[in-house]
């Protein structure tokens, strides 16, 4: 476990409510911890900003070189072949 990260145990967690992490998780495409800690940081208002988050992406994007084998042009002139 990362040394920034801290470990939970929950124990005697109600049925019902063990039931909608699991549905949540499966709506999400989580794993159970992940939406633990998602519904967590939501109940507490102590998950990043949407607006951060989505900045953090998109200079992530940026740094990563976008690779292709053609140039747009000639993509676009292929399609309109077909």
């Amino acid at each position: 476990m990362s040394k920034d990260k801290k470990g939970l145990q929950v124990r005697e967690l109600p049925e019902h409510v063990y039931a909608e992490l699991v549905d949540g998780a499966r709506r999400s495409h989580r794993s159970l911890a992940q939406e633990a800690v998602s519904v967590l940081e939501r109940g507490l208002n102590t998950g990043e900003p949407p607006k951060n988050r989505r900045k953090a992406m998109l200079a992530r994007i940026a740094e990563q070189p976008l690779k292709v084998k053609q140039a747009p042009a000639d993509l676009v002139r292929k399609d309109r072949d077909r």
